[in-house]
């Protein structure tokens, strides 16, 4: 069965869903279960659909004459669609019990949106045409901003318009790249631009329009104003797809262009994303620290991952502009997995958040603790996704990270001056972002689930339902495979950066080890690695086992030592002492967070005045409708371009 199929099966399920959802609206809680169900099937045929195209290297391009060249699958499609189809599968399952606490609330306009965002960004990464892919990159943008505003409250409303404003501002620098490579190929189907691309000047006048708009999308550092305020406010498993999968097509959109497109012709573009990136994974971490509402430090943590994805593309671009193959495969081959280990380790941590605040009702972190005894199926998921999200072997996200690294090794050793500084400055920004999110992490799971529960609200929590659980816990499960089954799993990505790059595939992996290219530079052995650590946790299990009778008891004797003085409850560590030296050493950054320029220059002109200013319904329509007409209508139509 064509790959192409399994897709549209895929996108019926989600249909069938959405309208399962609207139709039962009046008996909300079989509606949503039976949706969420069938929502699940969806997510599973867009695996099936990209893990044959990636396993058996088919190419849908010849077969897109009988739908009217619309529609096609590449490897980097098929990857991009089995990113989109897990996270989906894991929030449609996880739904099934989230929504509960949305009956007669409007749950199912939330679930019709779930299932249209997720059908669109299904479809958007499959499409063959300009035309298209602009069509369903609004549908995207509506159906996020509808999701956004869904819960009516001032700030829902506040936060939504700025996404809009920003979204659609990235969408007509997109557009507008768009319409310069069709009108040079005088056609809107990928494969005649990727035949006919622009050169010299206007092609990077197209790299920067592209690099802007989708790094807005992406979420990318100085881009990033809207994420911190839109995530936090939308329904938590919905949310997980705008942190986890919606930024990936601004990852998508760059690849598109500068590798796709373009060509990735010159050096300086590979070294602007490759910076980029450094200073989005470093920025996006330190922010992380400074915060204590649990959502907006993973919204933060995503402008991370994102930065971390874009030091592999840089690596990569550096790569085939100076004509040395290998180093251009490394890091894309190094960038493209941390994309779908990013989209696993995220997701599990953005629907283990949002059990926590299911159960507790609040973000704040200072009012948790204690949550691994109440609820200890989700503190264990949620422990290993902090470990993956720290790079620590032998999960996935040490794995994606130990290839960009060795990109970076082996650009230092390579090419120009240039490449000589910038392959160090990349490692040391790397490692600095690693040790940073160490930090983050343990403040995390340390302040939310150990030691006392800080509020009553935290000792009275319990565990979540099946559904969720169930969700977690895959999401754990794959960050334990994609790591430990490295050694097969990472040649299929060695393929897709390949076919990317029209070389042949490069040998990455033997037997139970994983190296780059080269097995004299280094060598890696997830499977070796995660023998060891179980072995290693035998003896202390052994002693603690041995000895836990006679040591409990006298653990809950008595206050905390409080080195000699009288203890007191707030004397107890808080999210915020935990990085005062960070933000007193760095205060040079955390004091210069201003507002974006969003809120600064548009949304004064679409608020009523007043001391509490708020939106004005008949502007911000008019503002919405005028974007709306001139992203999707009016630029398309003037290109001139046929079909």
């Amino acid at each position: 069965m064509s790959p192409l199929v399994l897709v549209c099966f895929a996108l019926i399920s989600y249909a069938v869903a959405a309208i399962l959802s609207y139709q039962g609206r009046k008996h909300e809680q079989e509606s949503l279960r039976l949706a969420g169900v069938i929502s699940a099937f969806g997510g599973l045929f867009g695996i099936i659909a990209g893990v044959s195209t990636i396993v058996s290297g088919f190419d849908t391009a010849d077969a897109t004459a009988a739908i009217g060249h619309w529609f096609s699958m590449d490897m980097l499609s098929a990857l991009m669609v089995v990113v989109i189809s897990v996270v989906t599968m894991a929030a449609s399952v996880y739904s099934i019990n989230y929504l509960e606490e949305y009956y007669g609330k409007g749950g199912w306009k939330v679930n019709i949106l779930f299932n249209i965002f997720a059908a669109a960004m299904t479809a958007l990464v499959v499409s063959a045409n300009v035309m298209v892919f602009i069509v369903f990159m609004e549908i995207i943008s509506l159906a996020s901003w509808l999701i956004v505003t869904s819960d009516g409250s001032a700030k829902s409303k506040k936060a939504g318009l700025q996404y809009f404003i920003a979204d659609h501002a990235a969408s007509f620098l997109v557009v507008v790249a768009f319409m310069i490579v069709a009108s040079h190929a005088n056609s809107y189907q990928f494969s005649a631009i990727m035949h006919n691309p622009v050169t010299g000047t206007t092609a990077s006048l197209v790299f920067l329009l592209a690099l802007v708009g989708f790094g807005i999308k992406a979420a990318g550092i100085g881009l990033h104003g809207w994420l911190p305020k839109a995530y936090p406010i939308a329904p938590s498993y919905c949310s997980t797809l705008i942190s986890c999968v919606m930024v990936k097509i601004g990852i998508y959109g760059i690849l598109k262009f500068a590798i796709l497109f373009l060509g990735a012709t010159q050096l300086w573009w590979g070294f602007l994303v490759l910076i980029f990136g450094a200073v989005s994974s470093v920025l996006g971490v330190m922010y992380a620290l400074a915060e204590h509402d649990i959502k907006r430090l993973l919204a933060y943590h995503t402008i991370e991952n994102i930065g971390i994805i874009l030091i592999g593309v840089g690596v990569s671009m550096i790569g085939i502009a100076s004509h040395h193959p290998v180093l251009a495969l490394l890091g894309l081959l190094g960038g493209l997995y941390h994309l779908l280990n990013h989209a696993v380790f995220k997701g599990l941590l953005c629907l283990g958040s949002g059990s926590i605040v299911f159960r507790m009702h609040t973000k704040d972190m200072d009012d948790m603790g204690g949550l691994a005894k109440t609820m200890p199926k989700t503190a264990a998921a949620f422990l290993i996704g902090t470990l993956a999200i720290c790079a620590l072997p032998p999960l996935n996200g040490f794995v994606s990270e130990w290839f960009i690294y060795q990109s970076l090794f082996s650009m230092g050793k390579v090419g120009t001056v240039a490449n000589l500084v910038f392959g160090p400055f990349g490692m040391v920004m790397l490692a600095f972002t690693g040790a940073l999110a160490c930090m983050c992490f343990v403040k995390v799971y340390g302040i939310c689930f150990t030691g006392a529960p800080k509020t009553e609200r935290a000792a009275n929590t319990r565990e979540v339902g099946p559904a969720m659980i169930t969700a977690t816990t895959s999401l754990a499960i794959l960050c334990i495979v994609l790591g430990v089954c490295a050694p097969w799993i990472a040649p299929y990505f060695s393929s897709i950066a390949s076919s990317m790059l029209n070389m042949a595939p490069l040998t990455v992996a033997h037997g139970l080890t994983v190296y780059p290219a080269v097995a004299d530079q280094a060598i890696l052995s997830t499977p070796v690695i995660a023998i060891a650590l179980a072995l290693l946790t035998l003896v202390p299990a052994a002693l603690l086992y041995t000895f836990r009778q006679r040591r409990l008891p006298r653990r809950h004797q008595g206050d905390p030592w409080a080195c000699g003085y009288q203890y007191e409850q707030r004397m107890t560590v808080s999210a915020v002492s935990i990085t005062r030296p960070m933000r007193n050493m760095f205060g040079f950054i955390y004091n210069n967070r201003q507002a974006s320029l969003t809120e600064r220059f548009v949304l004064p002109h679409l608020s009523e005045g007043g001391e509490n200013p708020t939106l004005d319904s008949r502007k911000v329509c008019r503002f919405c409708v005028i974007a709306v007409v001139v992203v999707v209508l009016f630029v398309p139509l003037i290109s001139g371009v046929s079909f």
